[in-house]
């Protein structure tokens, strides 16, 4: 339940538009619901400014489902990642205002009327790494938050970088994924004087180590990203797209900045 739903439901009741049994009702499943497989935290978005996301591998398109419908059925925005194909099409038969976005393998549900606020940019280093930056970038949208999306930029070929560094300059925060080295998240922090959330993935071949190169050895950028000389830098695990996303709203409403304004090097979330 949004803050938002919440406070117009307490404005019912005050106007006399629904009675005090009605709106108790209503607010039975705070500050969770317990549908036995899963204890459903809808209290979550009005203490964090944040709902709930289902992170749907292990669970059965049944779960995913029916969790999903009551999330939705709480006025929540929703959003569901690592959805497989056929527990997408179990969700969207149940609720069909729902969209599957098949490169971040999400769903998402969009119930707010919030207008987007700043605007971060996702960046992935090889078409390899869209997966994550989609989860990301898909993520961040939900959330409210405009996302440009500049892929393919990895550090083979700086150019390729450098000719969108306006658009970086542009944005209220970066989410860096790159798997290999995992020189692109350094190489982005010295271009940029806002956040920067780096992402290692799994992506790699040789001593890439399934992402374990990336997120610790020493790159040609200078480090990676948990030893980086940036101070702009932080990091997140192998391969999660959500929490880096989750870290840019919160740091955005803590400032009240034009897109392109500067947030400083030391926030963090």
């Amino acid at each position: 339940m949004r803050r938002t739903v919440l406070l117009d439901l307490l404005a019912a009741v005050e106007r006399g538009e629904i009675n005090a049994n009605d709106a108790c009702e209503r607010l039975a499943s705070l500050p969770y619901e317990d549908i036995g497989h899963a204890r459903i935290d809808h209290h979550r978005s009005i203490r964090t400014g944040l709902p709930e996301v289902i992170y749907a591998a292990g669970k059965s398109a049944e779960q995913t489902t029916e969790i999903f419908e009551r999330m939705a059925a709480a006025g929540s925005d929703v959003l569901a990642t690592r959805v497989t194909p056929e527990t997408a099409e179990a969700v969207l038969r149940e609720i069909p205002s729902a969209v599957y976005h098949s490169a971040a393998q999400a769903i998402t549900l969009k119930q707010s009327a919030d207008a987007p606020r700043g605007e971060i940019a996702v960046l992935c280093a090889g078409t390899s790494d869209i997966r994550v930056a989609e989860e990301a970038a898909v993520t961040a949208e939900l959330f409210g938050v405009n996302v440009a999306r500049l892929f393919d930029v990895g550090v083979a070929g700086l150019h390729r970088l450098l000719a969108v560094r306006e658009k970086l300059a542009a944005s209220d925060a970066v989410i860096v994924c790159a798997g290999m080295e995992g020189a692109l998240p350094s190489v982005v922090g010295g271009l940029v004087g806002v956040p920067v959330i780096a992402v290692p993935t799994s992506v790699g071949y040789g001593a890439s180590f399934a992402g374990t190169t990336a997120l610790n050895e020493p790159s040609p950028a200078g480090s990676t990203s948990p030893s980086s000389a940036c101070p702009s830098n932080s990091v997140r695990p192998n391969m999660f797209g959500t929490p880096s996303s989750d870290e840019k709203p919160s740091m955005m409403r803590t400032f009240d900045t034009e897109p392109g304004a500067s947030l400083g090097s030391s926030v963090e979330s």
